[in-house]
Protein backbone atom coordinates (compact mmCIF):
# COMPACT_ATOMS: atom_id res chain seq x y z
CA UNK A 1 0.00 0.00 0.00
CA UNK A 2 2.96 2.54 1.07
CA UNK A 3 4.28 1.49 -2.69
CA UNK A 4 1.00 2.42 -4.21
CA UNK A 5 0.89 5.83 -2.57
CA UNK A 6 4.42 6.96 -3.07
CA UNK A 7 3.82 6.25 -7.01
CA UNK A 8 0.67 7.82 -7.49
CA UNK A 9 2.83 10.68 -5.48
CA UNK A 10 5.04 10.71 -7.83
CA UNK A 11 3.26 10.90 -10.97
CA UNK A 12 1.29 14.00 -9.25
CA UNK A 13 4.56 15.66 -8.95
CA UNK A 14 5.64 14.63 -12.34
CA UNK A 15 2.53 15.87 -14.41
CA UNK A 16 3.13 19.34 -12.61
CA UNK A 17 6.55 19.39 -13.63
CA UNK A 18 6.02 18.47 -17.37
CA UNK A 19 2.89 20.59 -17.78
CA UNK A 20 4.46 24.48 -17.54
CA UNK A 21 1.63 25.76 -18.90
CA UNK A 22 -0.76 24.77 -16.31
CA UNK A 23 1.23 26.10 -14.05
CA UNK A 24 1.26 29.45 -15.86
CA UNK A 25 -2.10 29.64 -15.97
CA UNK A 26 -2.55 29.03 -12.46
CA UNK A 27 -0.23 32.15 -11.52
CA UNK A 28 -2.21 34.34 -13.90
CA UNK A 29 -5.23 33.11 -12.24
CA UNK A 30 -3.68 34.23 -9.45
CA UNK A 31 -2.64 37.56 -10.40
CA UNK A 32 -6.36 38.70 -12.15
CA UNK A 33 -7.78 37.87 -8.42
CA UNK A 34 -6.10 40.42 -6.98
CA UNK A 35 -7.01 43.14 -9.73
CA UNK A 36 -10.02 44.92 -8.37
CA UNK A 37 -11.54 47.94 -10.39
CA UNK A 38 -8.83 50.48 -10.56
CA UNK A 39 -6.70 48.54 -7.62
CA UNK A 40 -3.48 46.64 -8.52
CA UNK A 41 -1.03 44.38 -6.48
CA UNK A 42 2.79 43.76 -7.23
CA UNK A 43 4.99 41.13 -5.39
CA UNK A 44 8.70 42.69 -4.07
CA UNK A 45 10.12 41.11 -6.93
CA UNK A 46 7.50 42.44 -9.76
CA UNK A 47 8.04 45.75 -8.07
CA UNK A 48 11.91 45.86 -8.66
CA UNK A 49 11.88 43.89 -11.88
CA UNK A 50 9.52 46.87 -13.22
CA UNK A 51 11.38 50.04 -11.39
CA UNK A 52 8.46 51.23 -10.07
CA UNK A 53 9.84 54.06 -7.63
CA UNK A 54 7.05 55.42 -4.68
CA UNK A 55 7.25 59.15 -3.08
CA UNK A 56 5.19 62.08 -2.32
CA UNK A 57 4.37 65.05 -3.59
CA UNK A 58 6.03 68.22 -3.57
CA UNK A 59 4.50 71.55 -2.83
CA UNK A 60 6.66 74.46 -5.17
CA UNK A 61 5.84 77.26 -6.34
CA UNK A 62 4.67 77.03 -10.03
CA UNK A 63 5.90 79.65 -13.23
CA UNK A 64 5.37 78.47 -16.39
CA UNK A 65 4.84 79.00 -20.15
CA UNK A 66 1.15 77.82 -20.95
CA UNK A 67 1.42 76.64 -24.83
CA UNK A 68 -1.99 77.56 -26.76
CA UNK A 69 -3.11 76.78 -30.75
CA UNK A 70 -5.88 78.68 -32.38
CA UNK A 71 -6.21 80.75 -35.55
CA UNK A 72 -6.30 84.50 -36.39
CA UNK A 73 -10.13 85.67 -36.29
CA UNK A 74 -12.23 88.48 -37.34
CA UNK A 75 -15.11 89.74 -34.88
CA UNK A 76 -18.59 90.12 -36.28
CA UNK A 77 -17.84 94.10 -36.13
CA UNK A 78 -14.90 93.85 -37.98
CA UNK A 79 -16.31 92.51 -40.75
CA UNK A 80 -18.69 94.50 -43.73
CA UNK A 81 -21.03 92.37 -46.58
CA UNK A 82 -21.81 94.96 -48.96
CA UNK A 83 -25.02 94.70 -50.56
CA UNK A 84 -26.93 97.60 -53.04
CA UNK A 85 -30.43 98.24 -52.40
CA UNK A 86 -31.18 98.30 -55.71
CA UNK A 87 -30.69 95.69 -58.84
CA UNK A 88 -28.60 96.70 -61.49
CA UNK A 89 -25.65 95.09 -64.00
CA UNK A 90 -22.31 95.35 -62.76
CA UNK A 91 -20.44 97.76 -65.57
CA UNK A 92 -16.78 97.82 -64.05
CA UNK A 93 -15.06 96.66 -61.26
CA UNK A 94 -11.33 95.87 -60.59
CA UNK A 95 -11.46 94.53 -57.06
CA UNK A 96 -9.44 90.77 -56.00
CA UNK A 97 -9.74 89.04 -52.63
CA UNK A 98 -6.81 90.30 -51.24
CA UNK A 99 -6.61 93.78 -52.40
CA UNK A 100 -6.43 96.85 -49.83
CA UNK A 101 -8.74 99.76 -49.77
CA UNK A 102 -9.45 102.83 -48.78
CA UNK A 103 -12.95 104.07 -47.32
CA UNK A 104 -14.62 106.31 -49.50
CA UNK A 105 -12.77 103.86 -52.62
CA UNK A 106 -14.77 102.76 -55.62
CA UNK A 107 -15.41 99.60 -55.67
CA UNK A 108 -17.53 99.05 -58.68
CA UNK A 109 -20.04 100.40 -60.28
CA UNK A 110 -23.80 99.90 -61.42
CA UNK A 111 -26.02 100.47 -64.13
CA UNK A 112 -29.64 100.51 -64.56
CA UNK A 113 -32.76 102.60 -65.96
CA UNK A 114 -34.36 102.44 -62.44
CA UNK A 115 -31.92 104.48 -61.39
CA UNK A 116 -32.55 106.89 -64.43
CA UNK A 117 -36.28 106.57 -63.29
CA UNK A 118 -35.32 107.59 -59.68
CA UNK A 119 -33.46 110.91 -60.50
CA UNK A 120 -35.99 111.64 -62.79
CA UNK A 121 -38.76 111.44 -60.06
CA UNK A 122 -37.10 113.52 -57.63
CA UNK A 123 -36.37 116.18 -60.37
CA UNK A 124 -40.13 116.13 -61.20
CA UNK A 125 -41.20 116.04 -57.13
CA UNK A 126 -38.88 119.23 -56.57
CA UNK A 127 -40.60 121.20 -59.26
CA UNK A 128 -44.14 120.42 -58.53
CA UNK A 129 -43.09 121.20 -54.85
CA UNK A 130 -41.58 124.37 -55.60
CA UNK A 131 -45.04 125.14 -57.62
CA UNK A 132 -47.28 124.01 -54.83
CA UNK A 133 -45.16 126.20 -52.55
CA UNK A 134 -46.12 129.17 -54.70
CA UNK A 135 -49.57 128.43 -54.99
CA UNK A 136 -49.56 128.49 -51.33
CA UNK A 137 -48.02 132.00 -50.55
CA UNK A 138 -50.32 133.15 -53.61
CA UNK A 139 -53.76 131.33 -51.73
CA UNK A 140 -52.30 132.46 -47.89
CA UNK A 141 -52.45 136.42 -48.88
CA UNK A 142 -55.63 135.95 -51.08
CA UNK A 143 -57.27 134.66 -47.84
CA UNK A 144 -55.99 136.94 -45.56
CA UNK A 145 -57.94 139.59 -47.10
CA UNK A 146 -60.89 136.92 -47.82
CA UNK A 147 -60.35 137.12 -51.61
CA UNK A 148 -60.16 133.35 -51.67
CA UNK A 149 -61.59 130.78 -49.66
CA UNK A 150 -60.75 129.25 -46.68
CA UNK A 151 -61.02 126.04 -48.63
CA UNK A 152 -59.13 126.54 -51.10
CA UNK A 153 -56.23 127.65 -48.98
CA UNK A 154 -56.43 124.39 -47.24
CA UNK A 155 -56.40 122.52 -50.83
CA UNK A 156 -53.15 124.69 -51.54
CA UNK A 157 -51.41 123.65 -48.24
CA UNK A 158 -52.63 120.14 -48.65
CA UNK A 159 -50.65 119.72 -51.72
CA UNK A 160 -47.94 121.39 -50.94
CA UNK A 161 -46.98 119.56 -48.10
CA UNK A 162 -47.71 116.09 -50.26
CA UNK A 163 -45.08 117.35 -52.95
CA UNK A 164 -42.71 118.33 -49.59
CA UNK A 165 -42.79 114.78 -48.76
CA UNK A 166 -42.67 113.24 -51.88
CA UNK A 167 -39.65 115.45 -52.84
CA UNK A 168 -38.06 114.17 -49.42
CA UNK A 169 -38.75 110.22 -49.94
CA UNK A 170 -37.37 110.63 -53.25
CA UNK A 171 -33.81 112.55 -51.73
CA UNK A 172 -33.69 109.94 -49.18
CA UNK A 173 -33.70 107.35 -52.00
CA UNK A 174 -31.08 108.77 -53.90
CA UNK A 175 -28.76 108.94 -50.73
CA UNK A 176 -29.43 105.70 -50.36
CA UNK A 177 -27.77 104.59 -53.47
CA UNK A 178 -25.06 106.89 -53.41
CA UNK A 179 -26.72 109.97 -55.72
CA UNK A 180 -26.14 113.71 -53.66
CA UNK A 181 -29.61 114.88 -54.43
CA UNK A 182 -28.82 119.02 -53.71
CA UNK A 183 -26.19 118.80 -56.81
CA UNK A 184 -28.90 116.49 -58.95
CA UNK A 185 -30.40 118.56 -61.80
CA UNK A 186 -31.48 117.83 -65.42
CA UNK A 187 -28.20 118.44 -66.62
CA UNK A 188 -26.25 115.65 -64.60
CA UNK A 189 -28.73 112.85 -64.83
CA UNK A 190 -26.81 109.77 -65.10
CA UNK A 191 -27.58 106.03 -65.98
CA UNK A 192 -24.80 104.89 -63.49
CA UNK A 193 -23.97 104.44 -59.22
CA UNK A 194 -20.86 103.49 -57.56
CA UNK A 195 -19.95 101.12 -54.79
CA UNK A 196 -17.87 102.73 -52.13
CA UNK A 197 -16.05 101.36 -49.29
CA UNK A 198 -17.64 101.76 -45.90
CA UNK A 199 -14.10 101.04 -44.28
CA UNK A 200 -10.47 101.22 -44.61
CA UNK A 201 -9.07 97.45 -44.94
CA UNK A 202 -9.25 94.22 -47.54
CA UNK A 203 -11.56 92.42 -49.61
CA UNK A 204 -11.96 89.22 -48.84
CA UNK A 205 -14.51 87.87 -51.10
CA UNK A 206 -15.70 89.11 -54.39
CA UNK A 207 -19.53 87.54 -56.09
CA UNK A 208 -19.56 89.43 -58.78
CA UNK A 209 -18.20 90.01 -62.32
CA UNK A 210 -18.74 91.89 -64.89
CA UNK A 211 -22.09 92.07 -66.83
CA UNK A 212 -24.03 90.27 -64.02
CA UNK A 213 -26.95 91.11 -62.89
CA UNK A 214 -26.99 91.51 -59.31
CA UNK A 215 -30.41 91.77 -57.09
CA UNK A 216 -30.64 93.88 -53.53
CA UNK A 217 -29.98 90.60 -51.18
CA UNK A 218 -27.13 89.55 -53.37
CA UNK A 219 -23.51 90.31 -51.17
CA UNK A 220 -21.35 91.65 -54.00
CA UNK A 221 -18.54 92.16 -51.60
CA UNK A 222 -16.78 91.53 -48.18
CA UNK A 223 -14.71 93.89 -46.01
CA UNK A 224 -12.61 93.21 -43.45
CA UNK A 225 -11.12 95.99 -40.99
CA UNK A 226 -7.64 94.43 -39.93
CA UNK A 227 -7.30 96.68 -36.98
CA UNK A 228 -9.50 94.47 -34.87
CA UNK A 229 -8.09 91.07 -35.90
CA UNK A 230 -8.41 89.00 -32.86
CA UNK A 231 -6.34 85.89 -31.78
CA UNK A 232 -8.65 82.93 -30.67
CA UNK A 233 -6.95 80.34 -29.03
CA UNK A 234 -8.28 76.79 -27.34
CA UNK A 235 -7.74 76.30 -24.06
CA UNK A 236 -8.23 72.76 -21.91
CA UNK A 237 -10.44 73.59 -19.46
CA UNK A 238 -8.12 73.15 -16.13
CA UNK A 239 -6.08 75.69 -17.59
CA UNK A 240 -8.71 78.60 -17.52
CA UNK A 241 -8.06 79.08 -13.65
CA UNK A 242 -4.31 79.90 -15.00
CA UNK A 243 -5.68 82.76 -17.40
CA UNK A 244 -6.96 86.16 -17.12
CA UNK A 245 -8.31 89.05 -18.60
CA UNK A 246 -5.00 91.72 -19.48
CA UNK A 247 -2.51 88.62 -19.63
CA UNK A 248 0.40 89.22 -22.15
CA UNK A 249 0.39 86.39 -25.32
CA UNK A 250 3.30 86.25 -27.21
CA UNK A 251 2.12 84.51 -30.76
CA UNK A 252 3.72 83.08 -33.65
CA UNK A 253 3.32 80.78 -36.97
CA UNK A 254 4.51 77.45 -37.30
CA UNK A 255 6.36 79.05 -40.61
CA UNK A 256 8.12 81.57 -39.23
CA UNK A 257 8.32 80.64 -35.07
CA UNK A 258 11.22 83.38 -34.76
CA UNK A 259 8.89 86.53 -35.80
CA UNK A 260 6.42 87.21 -32.49
CA UNK A 261 3.77 88.96 -31.88
CA UNK A 262 2.47 90.25 -28.97
CA UNK A 263 -0.91 90.07 -27.71
CA UNK A 264 -3.02 91.38 -24.49
CA UNK A 265 -6.52 88.70 -23.41
CA UNK A 266 -9.48 90.62 -23.73
CA UNK A 267 -12.38 87.92 -23.39
CA UNK A 268 -12.59 84.50 -21.44
CA UNK A 269 -15.17 82.31 -23.05
CA UNK A 270 -17.21 80.66 -20.50
CA UNK A 271 -18.62 78.13 -22.45
CA UNK A 272 -16.85 75.05 -23.35
CA UNK A 273 -17.18 72.30 -26.21
CA UNK A 274 -17.39 68.70 -26.57
CA UNK A 275 -13.73 68.40 -25.93
CA UNK A 276 -13.65 70.54 -22.73
CA UNK A 277 -12.24 73.27 -24.47
CA UNK A 278 -12.79 76.95 -24.16
CA UNK A 279 -11.69 79.97 -26.59
CA UNK A 280 -9.92 83.03 -25.35
CA UNK A 281 -9.69 85.96 -27.66
CA UNK A 282 -6.54 88.00 -27.54
CA UNK A 283 -6.33 91.64 -29.34
CA UNK A 284 -2.70 92.42 -31.29
CA UNK A 285 -0.96 95.53 -30.46
CA UNK A 286 -0.09 96.23 -33.54
CA UNK A 287 -1.56 94.74 -36.94
CA UNK A 288 0.61 93.04 -38.95
CA UNK A 289 -0.21 92.12 -42.79
CA UNK A 290 0.86 88.35 -42.39
CA UNK A 291 -1.83 87.73 -40.22
CA UNK A 292 -4.63 86.59 -42.13
CA UNK A 293 -7.40 85.41 -40.95
CA UNK A 294 -8.17 82.04 -40.64
CA UNK A 295 -4.18 81.24 -39.91
CA UNK A 296 -3.41 78.24 -37.32
CA UNK A 297 -0.73 80.35 -34.62
CA UNK A 298 0.62 79.59 -31.83
CA UNK A 299 0.58 81.63 -28.36
CA UNK A 300 2.71 81.23 -24.91
CA UNK A 301 1.32 83.02 -21.53
CA UNK A 302 3.17 83.03 -18.81
CA UNK A 303 1.57 81.20 -15.89
CA UNK A 304 1.83 83.38 -12.17
CA UNK A 305 3.72 82.35 -9.66
CA UNK A 306 1.54 79.50 -7.17
CA UNK A 307 1.91 77.27 -4.56
CA UNK A 308 1.05 74.05 -5.49
CA UNK A 309 1.36 70.16 -5.66
CA UNK A 310 3.52 68.77 -7.74
CA UNK A 311 4.84 65.19 -9.18
CA UNK A 312 7.39 64.09 -11.86
CA UNK A 313 5.82 63.74 -15.42
CA UNK A 314 6.11 60.12 -15.16
CA UNK A 315 3.54 59.89 -12.25
CA UNK A 316 0.78 60.68 -14.36
CA UNK A 317 -1.16 58.52 -16.55
CA UNK A 318 -3.57 59.29 -19.19
CA UNK A 319 -6.72 57.04 -19.98
CA UNK A 320 -9.74 58.23 -22.22
CA UNK A 321 -9.34 61.78 -22.01
CA UNK A 322 -8.72 61.45 -18.11
CA UNK A 323 -5.49 61.81 -16.19
CA UNK A 324 -4.83 59.54 -13.19
CA UNK A 325 -2.20 58.63 -10.51
CA UNK A 326 -1.40 55.77 -8.22
CA UNK A 327 -1.69 55.86 -4.32
CA UNK A 328 0.07 53.39 -2.55
CA UNK A 329 -1.88 51.06 -0.05
CA UNK A 330 1.11 48.98 1.07
CA UNK A 331 2.25 45.87 0.63
CA UNK A 332 2.55 45.96 -2.68
CA UNK A 333 -0.90 47.81 -3.45
CA UNK A 334 -1.71 50.70 -5.30
CA UNK A 335 -4.92 52.53 -6.34
CA UNK A 336 -5.57 54.48 -9.32
CA UNK A 337 -6.83 57.86 -8.47
CA UNK A 338 -8.77 60.80 -11.09
CA UNK A 339 -6.42 64.04 -10.65
CA UNK A 340 -6.93 67.22 -12.49
CA UNK A 341 -2.98 68.16 -14.03
CA UNK A 342 -1.73 71.35 -14.34
CA UNK A 343 1.25 73.52 -15.94
CA UNK A 344 4.44 71.41 -16.47
CA UNK A 345 7.40 73.00 -15.36
CA UNK A 346 10.67 71.44 -15.32
CA UNK A 347 9.49 68.07 -15.44
CA UNK A 348 7.12 68.57 -13.04
CA UNK A 349 3.49 68.54 -13.07
CA UNK A 350 0.98 70.56 -10.82
CA UNK A 351 -1.84 68.08 -9.92
CA UNK A 352 -5.61 68.67 -7.53
CA UNK A 353 -7.40 65.71 -6.30
CA UNK A 354 -9.41 65.23 -3.45
CA UNK A 355 -8.12 63.30 -0.67
CA UNK A 356 -4.29 63.42 -1.98
CA UNK A 357 -2.02 65.96 0.04
CA UNK A 358 1.78 66.19 -0.21
CA UNK A 359 2.13 63.22 2.82
CA UNK A 360 0.32 61.12 0.30
CA UNK A 361 2.47 58.23 -0.88
CA UNK A 362 2.31 57.89 -4.65
CA UNK A 363 4.12 56.36 -7.80
CA UNK A 364 6.65 58.78 -9.16
CA UNK A 365 8.23 56.44 -11.98
CA UNK A 366 6.87 54.23 -14.35
CA UNK A 367 3.38 54.39 -13.29
CA UNK A 368 2.38 53.53 -16.94
CA UNK A 369 3.44 50.04 -16.41
CA UNK A 370 0.58 49.70 -13.50
CA UNK A 371 -1.91 51.05 -15.87
CA UNK A 372 -0.65 48.14 -18.42
CA UNK A 373 -1.13 45.51 -16.43
CA UNK A 374 -4.52 46.28 -15.00
CA UNK A 375 -5.61 47.37 -18.32
CA UNK A 376 -4.28 43.91 -19.43
CA UNK A 377 -5.46 42.21 -17.21
CA UNK A 378 -9.09 43.53 -17.74
CA UNK A 379 -9.16 42.38 -21.16
CA UNK A 380 -7.84 38.98 -20.49
CA UNK A 381 -10.59 38.64 -17.92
Amino acid sequence: MKSYILIVFSFLLLSCETDPGKSKLAGEKIVRSIVHENKVSFTPEQLKSVGIEVGTPQVENISSVLNLQGTIDVPPQSTVSLSFPLGGYLKSTKMLPGMHVKKGQVLAILEDMQFIQLQQDYLTAKEKFLLAESEFKRQRDLNVSKASSDKVFQQAKSEMETQKILTSALAQKLEVIGINPSGLNADNISKSVSIFSPINGFVSKVNVNVGKYTSPTDMLFELVDPSDIHLALSVFEKDLNTLSIGQRVTAYTNSEPGKKFQAEIILISKNLDQDRMAEVHCHFEKYSASLVPGMFINGEVSVKNKKALTVPEDAIVRWENKFYVFMEGGNGKFEMIQVNPGVINGGKQQIEAAGISHNTRLVVKNAYSLLMKIKNTEEEG
